[in-house]
C-alpha cells in the first residue's frame, strides 16, 4: 500500500501560516534527509510549496508500507516535527494517483500512533 503523510497546510489561522512559512526551509530539509536516508524503501518527497498561499501547499512524503511496523519511522518523524514546529499532519493512502485521508495527528490533533493508523489504513 502506498501511504502518504503530509503537513496540514490548510485551515490555518494567520499566526500558524506565518510560523509555517518561517519554518518551511527546516521542514523541507528534515523531510529531504528522511527521504535520502530511506531510498531503499522508496520514500518519495512531496514538496510542492510554490504558491504564495499555504493552503495550496503539499509537503510531506509517500512510502510503500507492507506491515504496520513499517509505519513507526515516518509517524515518529512527523510526531517530532509536529512538536517542534507546532504543526498537524494528514495521513492516508494513494490509489490510482488519488489521495484518501484516513487520519490526522500532530500538535493540536494529538500524537500519531502507528498501530492505530495501520488499523485505519486496513493494514
Amino acid at each position: 500500500m502506498l501511504v502518504y503523510i503530509l503537513i496540514a497546510c490548510d485551515r490555518l489561522d494567520e499566526k500558524q501560516e506565518k510560523k509555517l512559512k518561517q519554518n518551511l526551509p527546516e521542514l523541507q530539509a528534515a523531510l529531504q534527509v528522511y527521504a535520502d536516508e530511506n531510498t531503499a524503501t522508496t520514500v518519495t518527497l512531496i514538496n510542492d510549496c510554490e504558491s504564495d498561499d499555504c493552503e495550496d501547499w503539499q509537503l510531506g512524503i509517500s512510502q510503500p508500507i507492507k506491515k504496520p511496523v513499517h509505519l513507526n519511522p515516518p509517524v515518529n518523524l512527523f510526531n517530532s516535527l509536529a512538536q517542534q514546529y507546532d504543526i498537524d499532519c494528514e495521513v492516508g493512502y494513494i490509489e490510482d494517483d488519488e489521495r484518501e485521508a484516513v487520519s490526522y495527528f500532530g500538535k493540536h490533533e494529538g500524537r500519531g500512533e502507528a498501530f492505530l493508523i495501520a488499523e485505519y489504513l486496513g493494514l
